[in-house]
């Protein structure tokens, strides 16, 4: 792997050459982790979420660190919201050296069940936003010839499908555009890697409204979201292309690649989407 081997520009980290990290979803969990670790190594820092007053709390810890941290309120599920973006973020910080795409969310019915215009959004959010917004910031990484795009995947990338979920399909989607990025940016000194982990701690499951079946999981499946950042990153700077974060977590990833789909889904849990369902009856 050609470039640089660490997740820092090439340049001196003095306050006018600091590297520059833009986080979606950067208000809590994993996104919000990444920005921890990020400002931690003197990163400069445009964070993304949908609540401006959330980033703005999240913010203030950070500028402690002695990096300049900027907030926009997005919601990247809206038309143009991504392009809006890009052209801010380098309007802003004037390039972008470290790309997080985060930004997601879960629908905890089934595919029939919701309305078209709530896919469209979904589908905004964890397709076409991370796409876009990769695509219009590439040009000035491969030009500064130092860049690291972080697509936050899943461990569901690799696993059976739930019944009626789009979940799992834009995961191993994001997955397999990493990996065909890579193969384009080879020699650029541009890298991408997707990060796939597996039960969080984060604010996932409130959402879905399912927090209090995943409390009755065991403690050994889950990570906390500090460990799924440092890891990510890590696997980053190493030009690593896809990492599954855990030693659970790798052996689920491996024994849904060896078995058959068939089987897997006999074995495999209740889907969240049933577990929603049984909890609204």
């Amino acid at each position: 792997m050609s470039g640089p081997s660490s997740a820092s520009s090439p340049a001196s980290t003095s306050p006018h050459h600091r590297p520059v990290a833009l986080v979606t979803g950067a208000s809590a969990g994993i996104g919000l982790a990444f920005a921890e670790l990020l400002a931690a190594r003197q990163h400069d820092l445009l964070l993304v979420a949908r609540r401006l007053d959330r980033l703005e709390s999240a913010a203030v810890p950070l500028r402690k660190r002695g990096v300049r941290v900027e907030t926009m309120a997005l919601d990247l599920g809206q038309p143009g919201s991504t392009e809006r973006l890009a052209r801010e973020a380098l309007a802003r910080m004037g390039h972008v050296d470290v790309l997080v795409n985060n930004a997601g969310y879960g629908i905890a019915r089934r595919f029939g069940e919701v309305s078209w215009h709530e896919h469209q959004q979904f589908l905004e959010v964890l397709l076409n936003s991370p796409v876009e917004l990769t695509h219009r910031l590439l040009p000035s990484m491969r030009l500064r010839r130092f860049g690291r795009v972080i697509n936050i995947a899943s461990l569901a990338a690799f696993a059976p499908e739930p019944a009626g979920s789009l979940y799992t399909a834009t995961k191993r989607f994001m997955v397999s555009f990493t990996r065909s990025l890579q193969l384009e940016l080879e020699g650029t000194g541009v890298t991408a890697t997707a990060v796939c982990p597996g039960f969080t701690y984060s604010e996932f499951h409130d959402v879905m409204g399912n927090r209090a079946h995943m409390d009755t999981l065991p403690k050994w499946l889950w990570l906390d979201a500090a460990t799924v950042a440092r890891i990510g990153l890590n696997a980053a700077e190493a030009g690593r292309t896809v990492v599954v974060p855990g030693a659970v977590n790798k052996a689920i990833a491996l024994l849904c690649s060896a078995l058959p789909t068939e089987l897997l889904v006999r074995l495999a849990p209740r889907s969240l989407t049933d577990r929603h369902d049984r909890a609204n009856r």
